[in-house]
């Protein structure tokens, strides 16, 4: 079962948007992954009231999430770490530093992900990410960036808000397609159906 944490400063917008529409997604392409979210700052608070409009909209409903401090047990349970900007990125990174291979910026990892081409069918994922990784330089996670960092709407106006939510949309259906799509057996072509009487190995009979 492939463990997706995604994480992002208190887990009661950013995260909370990514987890649900990651897990839509992958609910279709490997129904026994988990995608858990969690953020920096101390837990037990619901979604900002916005974030649970803009998930509704889309017909999916978080209004029972309770945020989480992520913690190093979090990270080495996880397959794949993502992150909303660069310095959470580098808070998962020092927190468990064995971590770094498998842990990106939602925007860094499609990007790396669009240049080493789709997982293949029967690929694992943690081969998938090396590829991803080839490269990196840990400097490169210095400072903010918007190549790397999703814009925080948090106390915004609604727009802001439905801007975010757009974008991690657009993020999290690129990210499915890459990492999961072409190595997902729900996406794989299927036999084509026998005629009625036919069995394996026996040939159709001929006039």
């Amino acid at each position: 079962m492939t463990d997706v944490l995604i994480l992002c400063t208190a887990n009661v917008c950013r995260s909370v948007l990514a987890q649900a529409l990651l897990a839509s997604r992958l609910a279709v392409l490997e129904p026994a992954a988990r995608v858990r979210s969690a953020g920096l700052l101390p837990g037990g608070e619901p979604p900002l009231p916005e974030v649970i409009r803009e998930l509704r909209g889309r017909g999916l409903d978080v209004a029972a999430h309770r945020s989480r401090q992520v913690g190093a047990d979090d990270l080495a349970g996880a397959d794949l770490v993502l992150t909303a900007t660069r310095e959470q990125l580098r808070h998962a990174v020092v927190t468990l530093p064995r971590a770094w291979p498998r842990s990106f910026t939602i925007k860094e990892l499609v990007r790396r992900g669009d240049r080493v081409g789709p997982r293949t069918a029967g690929q694992p994922l943690a081969d998938w990410l090396a590829l991803a990784h080839q490269g990196r330089d840990r400097a490169a996670l210095m400072g903010a960036s918007p190549e790397d960092d999703i814009a925080d709407p948090a106390g915004g106006p609604p727009r802001a808000y439905a801007a975010t939510a757009g974008q991690l949309d657009v993020l999290c259906d690129r990210l499915a397609r890459l990492a999961w799509a072409a190595a997902s057996p729900a996406t794989r072509p299927r036999d084509p159906p026998r005629p009625p009487g036919l069995r394996p190995g026996n040939p159709p009979r001929t006039a």
